[in-house]
């Protein structure tokens, strides 16, 4: 009888193999997941199928199924502030970003805070991810600095390819200003001097992005991959058949949409008991008088907004599906929402008004705008303006640029693949994008890197339904251009300066108003003024606020004759001259 067939043998045998499994078996079970975080760009609380919009984004739907809907979640009223904010977890005017650098009034230039990208002081996400052990990817939208110091490859991120700048054309390096022509770009640390060839925006960061997984896979590090769209930002592009599927889909007009988006939330579950649709703009028409040939025009540009939206989900659906193909799907956390309220301020318009140099250049590169056989085209710049903004919004009042809910309150989706929650759960937790970074640092098993922050970490929520992330006594602040708001529990403060506020404090109870239809600051003038303090008192002090001395809305409450106190670089967005790198970083694409 052979010797291996002894019994004793044969229990060290499978002892020594347990052994030696252990540690695998132990490396299996701690092995972090993946993060991924999607971002939009100024996308409506409503434009998704899973928050009562009737665009098709069935994959972003799908995530909505298998994970949770946050309906109280919050980001910063514009672009640049809610990343800093994202990538710090900080306050933006802390962080760098207190304005829009187009918009920084003259008492706010060269104040800290107040640069109009994210300061070198303070650590990234991805630098937190990077010392978890993590492959760290960034594709499509950065807007977060365009100098050396501030691209992505300084920043923490292993692999890059994005567009620095705020906005522009979505096919090639065109921007929108004399002095700026040029957007720019950065591909693994490089400045490009040219885009790949087929370049659309949504398209090629999704293509980028599956690349840099793909690619980081052979050394078996988790990856933590920021995939920023451009979409659906104006100008509105999208190619064929794209641009003609919705054809004559909102011809209706927005008033029907309004309502139509707000009885499928209701039905879905969204809204609050006896919540209100908010009032329309009262500088809109009720789209029901309109001539049908005008609901037509108008409707164009909405068609072009909803096929950016499908498209953007079209390509969320391929990175899906690759992380399915390599097995990580399961093991990854997913995080979607936009970065404030849709855009409806026309800003293309205010650029390019007559009497600036900023008009012969629209005139020359975008020349096609308003020829309605070419909108969406690259050479045309189609917006879709307030009226349609209203109903990305819905239930809420106001868009991008305002603290009014509609400017701040966004969808957001998370997906974690040890989430004790019930897949399609909705959940009405008050979170601000804060957040993210002490829940990815607590995830990873980290301290939060960069001081003092409003932000809570989701972790336990997520992991225990029955914990809540904040209570009744914590609060967050707004502030953007000079309009202010402050929630606290379920009561909120909001000042927006004139014509589209009344440049006094308003008080709204959330807990049903969600629409700020009922002013009850002389109901509740306690509560009124204890909000009024915690604004004036701690949030500005703590958080670097300056008021500003100029608004861009100057002029459309001014009574008296338009004579306005003059300042050198105002508005600055006039003078932001073409950034030309250092010639030793600059590189062709990887095709």
């Amino acid at each position: 009888m052979s010797f291996c067939h002894k019994p004793a043998f044969r229990q060290i045998l499978v002892t020594s193999l347990l052994i030696l499994l252990l540690p695998l078996s132990s490396f299996a079970e701690e092995q972090q997941p993946n993060i991924l975080i999607i971002l939009s760009d100024d996308m409506g609380w409503a434009d998704t199928g899973a928050f009562g919009g009737e665009i098709e984004t069935p994959n972003i739907d799908q995530i909505a199924r298998e994970g949770v809907r946050f309906v109280n979640f919050y980001t910063n009223p514009m672009c640049t502030p809610t990343r800093v904010t994202l990538m710090s977890g900080l306050d933006h005017h802390i962080a760098g970003a207190g304005t829009m650098t187009l918009f920084t009034a003259p008492n706010q230039q060269g104040k800290r805070g107040y640069e109009g990208w994210l300061l070198p002081d303070y650590k990234t996400l991805a630098n937190i991810m990077q010392e978890a052990g993590y492959n760290t990817y960034v594709s499509g939208k950065w807007d977060l600095g365009r100098f050396p110091e501030l691209i992505p490859r300084s920043r923490g991120f292993d692999r890059d390819f994005v567009m620095l700048d705020s906005h522009g054309s979505h096919y090639d390096m065109t921007n929108l200003y004399t002095d700026n022509p040029k957007l720019m770009f950065t591909e693994d640390g490089r400045y490009l001097t040219r885009l790949p060839k087929d370049y659309y925006s949504s398209k090629t960061y999704t293509d980028k992005m599956i690349s840099f997984i793909e690619e980081g896979r052979s050394n078996g590090k988790p990856f933590f991959a920021y995939l920023a769209y451009q979409a659906p930002h104006d100008p509105h592009h999208i190619d064929e058949p794209w641009r003609s599927k919705y054809q004559g889909k909102y011809d209706k007009g927005w008033t029907y949409f309004h309502r139509a988006r707000y009885s499928k939330q209701q039905a879905l579950g969204l809204l609050p008991e006896n919540s209100e649709l908010a009032e329309r703009y009262w500088y809109l028409p009720d789209s029901e008088v309109l001539a049908p040939i005008t609901l037509a025009t108008l409707g164009r540009h909405m068609e072009l907004y909803a096929a950016m939206m499908n498209n953007m989900d079209y390509h969320i659906g391929r990175l899906l599906e690759y992380l399915k193909e390599i097995g990580q799907y399961e093991n990854t956390v997913i995080i979607f929402f936009g970065d404030n309220g849709p855009e409806g301020n026309n800003t293309f318009e205010a650029i390019t008004a007559s009497g600036l140099s900023n008009n012969i250049f629209r005139a020359k590169h975008w020349s096609q705008e308003h020829h309605i056989n070419v909108l969406g085209t690259p050479n045309s710049y189609p917006e879709y303006g307030a009226g349609w903004a209203q109903v990305s919004a819905t239930p809420f009042y106001g868009h991008k640029s305002f603290p009014s809910e509609g400017g701040i309150r966004n969808a957001l989706i998370v997906k974690m693949p040890d989430s004790k929650h019930v897949g399609g759960t909705i959940r009405t937790d008050f979170m601000h994008v804060s957040d993210i970074m002490p829940t990815l640092t607590e995830l990873t098993g980290q301290e939060f890197p960069n001081g003092d922050t409003s932000g809570k970490s989701w972790l336990g929520m997520l992991r225990d339904p029955a914990q809540h992330v904040r209570d009744e006594d914590d609060w967050i602040g707004w502030e953007i251009m000079g309009a202010m708001a402050l929630r606290k529990g379920d009561w909120k403060i909001l000042n927006n300066w004139p014509p589209y506020g009344t440049g006094n404090w308003q008080l709204y109870d959330l807990k049903s108003d969600w629409a700020e239809r009922h002013d009850l600051a002389a109901v509740h003038p306690e509560i009124l003024k204890e909000l009024i303090s915690l604004y004036e008192n701690q949030y500005m002090p703590n958080n670097n606020i300056i008021l500003p001395n100029r608004a861009i809305s100057e002029s459309l409450w001014w009574n008296k004759p338009l004579r306005f106190p003059q300042f050198d670089n105002y508005p600055p967005g006039l003078y932001r001259q073409q950034y030309h790198p250092p010639p030793e970083m600059l590189a062709e694409p990887n095709e």
